[in-house]
């Protein structure tokens, strides 16, 4: 975690704007939109957007789960990593290949597809861009939805990881923390 503790404190359910509460229904909230419910309007509207990429995206969910977890490790957002390690397993990826995740795509042990959706990753987080040899090598597994759907994945959960670390949002209870590098 960049920080140990919160620079937004999370709202409690009952401090939260009634639409936004009303939303998440009677069950537990989770630290980041008791965060972002400090600002009903953006958190709306990022919604949207966050659930065509969580959701509804053209990309099936273990290839988005393995950049998910490859941007929040690049962006240091212990928070975002420690929620998708449950998604990443129940998306198909192993234990072992969710540790590797740290090493990167010269690692060994990746398909081709795999190692091109890590180096897209970090090309985007280092260059903000996609390579053509890069870019070449995604082309011959996904078609032109996919290859958006996967370049505002990655850059969705920059945003989300910027914000987290900023804002300071604290693991949830039980939450993972990062492999060893």
């Amino acid at each position: 975690m960049r920080l140990s503790k919160p620079r937004v404190e999370p709202l409690e359910p009952e401090a939260m704007d009634p639409e936004v509460r009303a939303a998440f229904g009677d069950g537990p909230i989770l630290k980041i939109f008791r965060t972002l419910a400090h600002h009903p309007k953006l958190m709306k509207r990022w919604l949207v957007f966050g659930n065509h990429v969580l959701r509804k995206s053209t990309l099936g969910a273990r290839e988005r789960e393995l950049v998910i977890l490859r941007a929040g490790y690049r962006c240091r957002a212990g928070y975002e990593w420690g929620q998708h390690v449950p998604i990443a397993k129940a998306s198909g990826l192993t234990d072992e290949e969710i540790e590797r995740v740290a090493a990167g795509p010269e690692a060994a042990g990746w398909s081709d597809l795999d190692r091109a959706l890590l180096r897209a990753t970090d090309e985007l987080h280092d260059d903000q861009f996609v390579t053509d040899a890069t870019y070449a090598e995604l082309a011959t597994h996904y078609d032109t939805q996919q290859l958006m759907d996967l370049v505002f994945a990655i850059g969705q959960y920059h945003l989300v990881s910027m914000a987290l670390n900023t804002f300071g949002v604290q693991l949830e209870p039980g939450a993972p923390g990062f492999p060893d590098a």
